[in-house]
Order: C-alpha cells, then structure tokens, then sequence
C-alpha cells in the first residue's frame, strides 16, 4: 500500500461512519482530504457509484416517509437536472486545482453553520427549492458534495429526524444517479476511477453499519455537531493546501 491508499481507507472510513449516523457527510468529509492525492476526475467517478448505493440504503431504511416528504423535495429534484449537465461539463475543461478551491472554498462556511446549529427557515419552498436544486446539481456534479448545503436548507424547514433522513436519501440518490449517467456519457470512468472503488467498498461496508449505532447510543444533535467539527478541520486543511499549490499562499 502507497500513503495514498492508506490515507484513502482511513478518510472513507471515518466518513462512511458520520454518514451512518447522520445520513450524509461521506463526501463532505473525504472529498476534502482525498483531493490532495487524486484528481476530480479520478477520484469523483469513484465516489458518486459509491453514493448511488449509500443513498438507495438510506432510502430502503426510511420508505415509510417518502410519501411524505416527496412533494416538498420535488423542485429541488427537477432543479439539479440541468444542474448536474452543465457541472458534468464543466469539470471535463476546467483545471482541478481551482475546482479543489472553490469545493473548499464553498463548502467551509456551510460546515460551520452546521456546526454551530444556525438556522434561518424559508418561507417559499418550491420556488427556492428550484433554484437551490439548480446550484446543488452543478456543484454536486462538480465536486460530488451535496450533504452540507442540503442539511443546511432541510434542517431550516423542521424537518424531524426520519423525514429529513428521507428527504436526503431522495435528493442525493436522484443527484448521485444523474451525475453516474453524464460522467458515463462524457467518458470519465476509466481504469484509475474504478480501481478506487476495491480501496472504499470495505471502508464503506465497516463504517455505516458503526456509524447507525453510535448514533442510537448518543443525542444526535450532539453527534452532528462533533462531525461537522472534524469536517470544518478536514475541509480547512485541504483549502489551505490547495492554496499552497496553486501559489496563493506560501508554505512556512
């Protein structure tokens, strides 16, 4: 095993078991470390096959809400449809160094607004649902994260824990499963990306299966702080290494 590998296993496995617990939070946590040993366009073909599955398991577990929750998450649905093609496309001509700022850059403020538990509820669902669907596709396509603006929003809406657990397990599936067709279409899995899948499979068979029962031991509002936790420093550690790299900063 290389370092990258080592540091590969390690990373999803300490996401899967947020995931297990929360509901999301794998890519959002190995996205971020992952980056400084492999490429978005390797390491993201990879991650979003993963996801398809994660989410259909999240969903099989909390089909009793779907009837529920499906009229409220339907605009974000039909918003990521062009999302997700103009994301696709994008990343097939853009350099991945800056795609890795801006995924960095993006994501840090809206961990630690889950972090700190900030909410601020909206008032015309549908309409910002469209548009945030919108944004959340291209930049799910983009970077494969979706989890933390996601929990950001359905959390603003009081939604309890299965409805909300449901409402992810739609939006991310239907993300996950959009983007695996454009990436097929636009031709990014190759050998390196479905070699990644062997290293993340057992981390991912481990740590969701821990993560579901740590989060029936402890206040779950207390566990979700402590993941964002580690993700503000994941994520802040790679935005000030790809800083690094792309000379924006200078290494001490």
């Amino acid at each position: 095993m290389n370092e990258a590998t080592i540091v590969l296993i390690f990373i999803t496995f300490v996401a899967a078991v947020i995931n297990g617990g929360l509901g999301y939070g794998f890519s959002s946590t190995a996205v971020p470390v992952a980056l400084l040993f492999y490429t978005n366009k390797v390491l993201n073909p990879a991650i979003v096959l993963i996801e398809v599955v994660i989410n259909f398991y999240i969903l099989v577990i909390h089909w009793k809400n779907i009837k529920t929750i499906f009229p409220r998450v339907f605009p974000i649905i039909m918003g990521a449809v062009p999302g997700v093609l103009l994301g696709a496309l994008l990343l097939s001509r853009v350099d991945s160094g800056w795609i890795k700022l801006i995924t960095f850059s993006f994501l840090l403020p809206l961990v630690l607004l889950q972090a700190g538990g900030i909410r601020r509820p909206i008032r015309s669902e549908k309409t910002v649902g469209l548009f945030f669907g919108t944004g959340i596709g291209f930049f799910y396509s983009v970077t494969t994260v979706s989890g933390p603006p996601l929990a950001v929003l359905l959390s603003n809406q009081g939604l309890v824990k299965k409805e909300f657990r449901a409402a992810m397990g739609i939006i991310r599936l239907s993300l996950s499963s959009l983007t695996v067709v454009s990436y097929y279409y636009l031709g990014f899995y190759q050998s390196e990306s479905i070699g990644l899948l062997a290293t993340i499979i057992p981390s991912i068979i481990v740590g969701i299966p821990i993560g579901t029962y740590i989060i029936r031991k402890i206040d779950p509002e207390t566990f979700r702080r402590i993941c964002m936790s580690f993700d503000a420093w994941f994520v802040s550690f790679g935005l000030s290494r790809v800083m690094i790299q792309l000379n924006i900063l200078q290494s001490p």
